[in-house]
């Protein structure tokens, strides 16, 4: 850490961080030496931390003006890079702004203007033409998973956003795909290429599950509990079958989630929370969930649906075997259908699904009317339960502070009775409500 700047130091010892891998080594001092550059790594091997770090290494904390723009593809990935930022307790405000939120709360949020703004494509072109901030004073942008981005239909904001930055501000581009090309639009030269793909050792393993038309629910039944208790996302390829699919699992009283582009941004963000909180165990996807999500590693995810198209199903399997732990794909296979060519050269094995005991998940999650803006901590929430609730420290699981509200898991079988006798108390001057979610 002798290379590191103090700020540096101080925020990897804030997060825990004793040392940066290869690909954030390396990503810092290209970012920080050059005008352009692209970083393409796997998903979930740190790409955030990677450029957030030369981002704080370049603000000015005597300019009060947009100094950094972090462009994102969903307004998930856009919430997490924000929750990042604010974890490394760098002192420059960061804000964030997406669609499926009122214009209101991106006002009242920006009259003090952020030193970095997160964002995605259509919210950031929105409020640079309404609110007519200054992006002169723009130092370095970030075109966070900036594929995606055009992908999905951003190219007008995109190139309205590049119309208004300066020519000398850096510019980042990330991926976790080698099928890159960055429009003409954005400007660039001399870009510099990091390419970590290429020495990718995931250790993801692939395994097919062979069904046939009439058997496929049922052999996921069976699946599920082989996987037990595990924690896994089921991926499908249409909302359609998401929705068939969540109503097979409720019949079959399985605890899920959700989680699709066509869900209100409120239902969305929930479903995650549950998801982390271990409330559920199993998320029933689209590709939305595939990258630009806050969730750890999961021990597998399930191609229910295959996906058309390799990079999604390379973005899928990203979402397990993370940072070198394990983890497993598991593919659904009709061996009458023709299979896609991507299969072909991974390694797989067949799984020989054996039906076992299916565990029974007792977490339950809890909304709190109070948070950041309140001066609520984690520790705040975690001692009112312990000493109001009278209940063991063991029964308090993953707490998650907003803005005005907070969520926490609680395990315990008195759920109801425990809501009654805490309603309405105070977590330090905040008289707070408490509701399941």
């Amino acid at each position: 850490m002798s290379t590191f700047s103090n700020k540096t130091t101080s925020i990897l010892n804030k997060l825990g961080i004793l040392k940066l891998n290869q690909m954030q080594e390396e990503s810092r001092s290209t970012i920080l030496s050059n005008k352009n550059t692209l970083v393409l790594s796997p998903t979930g091997s740190g790409k955030t931390l990677a450029f957030l770090l030369p981002i704080i290494d370049v603000l000015d904390k005597d300019n009060h003006e947009i100094q950094a723009l972090v462009i994102s593809p969903t307004r998930e990935l856009a919430i997490q890079i924000e929750q990042v930022t604010r974890s490394m307790g760098t002192g420059f405000k960061a804000n964030a702004v997406y669609g499926g939120r009122s214009g209101s709360k991106d006002r009242e949020e920006l009259k003090k203007l952020p030193a970095i703004l997160i964002g995605t494509p259509g919210r950031i072109a929105d409020r640079i033409r309404r609110d007519n901030f200054s992006t002169d004073f723009l130092k370095i942008i970030i075109f966070d998973e900036f594929d995606k981005s055009l992908e999905i239909g951003f190219e007008n904001e995109m190139r309205e956003i590049a119309e208004q930055i300066p020519l000398d501000a850096k510019k980042i581009f990330t991926s976790a795909t080698n099928k890159v090309l960055i429009p003409e639009f954005i400007k660039i030269e001399n870009l510099i290429k990091l390419d970590y793909l290429k020495d990718n050792s995931s250790k993801l393993k692939l395994k097919l599950i062979a069904y046939n038309i009439n058997s496929k629910n049922q052999k996921l039944l069976e699946f599920l509990q082989h996987v037990d208790s595990q924690k896994g996302i089921i991926f499908c390829n249409y909302k359609q079958s998401i929705y068939d699919l969540s109503d097979f699992l409720e019949d079959n009283d399985i605890k899920h989630a959700c989680f699709h582009g066509d869900m209100e941004q409120y239902d969305r963000e929930r479903a995650l929370i549950k998801f982390r909180n271990n409330t559920y165990n199993i998320l029933v996807a689209s590709d939305l969930a595939a990258r630009g999500i806050d969730i750890d590693s999961l021990n597998f995810i399930c191609h229910f649906e295959i996906p058309d198209r390799e990079e999604e199903f390379i973005h899928r399997n990203g979402r397990t075997a993370r940072m070198n732990a394990d983890g497993t794909a598991f593919v659904f296979c009709n061996p009458s259908k023709k299979t896609p060519d991507f299969l072909y050269n991974l390694p797989h094995e067949k799984l020989h699904v054996k039906p076992q005991n299916k565990s029974v998940d007792l977490w339950e999650t809890l909304f709190i009317s109070g948070g950041r803006k309140d001066k609520i901590s984690k520790g705040d929430i975690a001692g009112f339960f312990i000493k109001k609730g009278k209940i063991d420290m063991k029964s308090v699981g993953k707490i998650e502070i907003k803005h005005d509200c907070s969520f926490v898991a609680i395990s315990n079988k008195n759920i109801d009775q425990l809501i009654f006798d805490l309603n309405n108390q105070r977590i330090k001057k905040k008289k707070i409500r408490i509701k399941k979610c």
